[in-house]
């Protein structure tokens, strides 16, 4: 098995913000975006996803993106300008120095990654997409719409709603509601036909149950490399599953 995770490392990203990360393994440099309410811990470490990633070889850096973790979490609007949190992984990924690496996200990971490539010249090998259907990257203001209710009404959802739920993850992970508001700020749509320019081979990975961002299997067939998988769950539920970190890991790998 890998070793432990690393202590949390910090550096200051374009602006000035101090961004957290960790890592796990040594060999191939891969950068892991984590979620929206979530962090590095909860969504890479937590449930040996990283671990697995590890083990087939490779070095797993792991930030806590703005608004997040360890992170910082200011509460200034100007803090959280269009794309901030892609060119947050880009000034990570020039303070390590990589230069042949590869990149990967969930969810809202995964939409920061897609800006990355389009938008931020990002240029790694091979790329995993994972908790993300086009419509969540052609159309974000329907899930910013969703997670804004959200937050300007926590404590009146209805027990096992899907708004109720995703507070209680808030709650797991100790987020704080004003900074995630200013994260939404930071969306930025991306055109289907700069989707279709993504040369690399990319992984497009969702729980079966996962229609939260539109088709998985919508976006991996408008990526000229695209090819999509399932693992069982839904939204939330796929990541505490093995299979999608064996799934990263044997992608990467191959």
């Amino acid at each position: 098995m890998a070793n432990s995770p690393t202590e949390t490392r910090f550096f200051e990203s374009f602006d000035g913000t101090q961004l957290a990360w960790r890592e796990l393994g040594a060999g191939r440099p891969v950068v892991l975006l984590h979620g929206y309410f979530s962090n590095a811990f909860t969504n890479w470490i937590r449930y040996g996803h990283a671990a697995a990633i590890a083990d087939r070889g490779f070095r797993v850096i792991m930030p806590d993106l703005r608004g997040h973790g360890e992170s910082a979490t200011p509460h200034d609007a100007a803090a959280y300008p269009p794309d901030a949190l892609g060119k947050d992984a880009m000034a990570l990924i020039a303070h390590l120095g990589l230069t042949d690496y590869d990149l990967g996200g969930y969810s809202l990971g995964a939409r920061t990654v897609v800006r990355m490539l389009v938008a931020l010249g990002a240029a790694p090998r091979r790329v995993v997409v994972a908790g993300m259907g086009l419509s969540g990257l052609t159309d974000t203001g329907a899930r910013s719409g969703h997670f804004r209710h959200i937050l300007t009404n926590l404590g009146s959802f209805e027990r096992g709603s899907p708004e109720w739920l995703s507070e209680a993850f808030l709650k797991t992970t100790k987020g704080d509601p004003v900074a995630l508001l200013g994260v939404l700020d930071t969306f930025v749509d991306t055109p289907r036909a700069a989707i279709a320019a993504i040369m690399q081979p990319t992984l497009v990975l969702a729980g079966d149950e996962d229609n939260d961002n539109g088709s998985h299997a919508e976006l991996a067939a408008l990526l000229p490399n695209g090819e999509a998988a399932s693992v069982p769950g839904g939204h939330m539920s796929a990541v505490t599953r093995p299979e999608l970190g064996q799934a990263m890991a044997g992608f990467l790998a191959a």
